[in-house]
């Protein structure tokens, strides 16, 4: 009886390695693990247009230039520009909070009416964000007022160093984005809410690397949290 007590203990320890390593290797394979933490919202590949070209004409493309949408944090609403029509019911308004512009859709701007350059100038919203160079797990709290008011983030795209504003560098050898690790956004919002935002992605699938630049994209990934009670919370964990 002993002896077999100490054949199963002994088939345990051994078989224990190979399930962790299993179990490791499972969450190597999740592009996504470690990015839900129960109170984000996390979005995965939404489609941008995929359909532009920064030419005139390209293989399997059959425009010029990126259509802009708009993503709502309320209901993940994505809505797309497609005409003067779609412009002028959404843009001069308070009922959207990002807009993805620009080649690959990859400039993003928060609703802000007062930004002459700002795809709602003239509208009634009166968001403003703040870079912060931190992981979006330890963004806590969102900053004061005063930072807000004082930020001179109006665009959030292309970062040309590690200094500037923006969520990717981008290689002028591979025309590849490569987003920039451990930066976060706070948003003040219209209705007087605060919330986080991380930019994860422009590629399909939410690849640790892309060496292909032709690779499926624009295909956004993101997270964002919304304090709803008003105040400057912003803990995720």
């Amino acid at each position: 009886m002993n002896t077999t007590k100490s054949t199963y203990r002994l088939m345990m320890l051994l078989l224990l390695p190979l399930a962790f390593a299993s179990c490791k290797k499972d969450e190597d394979l999740d592009p996504w693990a470690g990015l839900e933490d129960g109170k984000s919202t996390l979005i995965k590949d939404l489609a941008g247009d995929t359909n532009g070209s920064m030419g005139d004409e390209a293989e399997g493309k059959t425009k010029k230039g990126f259509d802009v949408f708009l993503f709502r944090f309320s209901d993940k609403k994505q809505i797309w520009l497609r005409n003067a029509a779609d412009s002028a019911r959404w843009l001069k308004t308070d009922e959207w909070d990002l807009a993805f512009t620009g080649p690959y859709n990859s400039e993003v701007f928060v609703n802000k009416g007062s930004y002459e350059f700002n795809p709602g100038y003239g509208g009634p919203a009166t968001s403003a964000v703040v870079q912060l160079d931190k992981a979006y797990n330890l963004v806590n709290d969102a900053p004061s007022d005063g930072d807000f008011e004082q930020s001179d983030v109006n665009k959030i795209g292309w970062a040309s160093d590690q200094y500037a504003n923006g969520w990717f560098f981008y290689s002028l050898d591979t025309h590849i984005m490569i987003p920039i690790k451990n930066r976060t956004y706070a948003i003040q919002l219209p209705d007087g809410k605060y919330a986080k935002l991380e930019l994860i992605t422009a590629y399909q699938g939410n690849p640790p690397e892309v060496t292909n630049l032709n690779w499926p994209a624009p295909y956004f990934s993101f997270r964002y949290y919304v304090q709803q009670d008003g105040s400057k919370n912003l803990r995720t964990q």
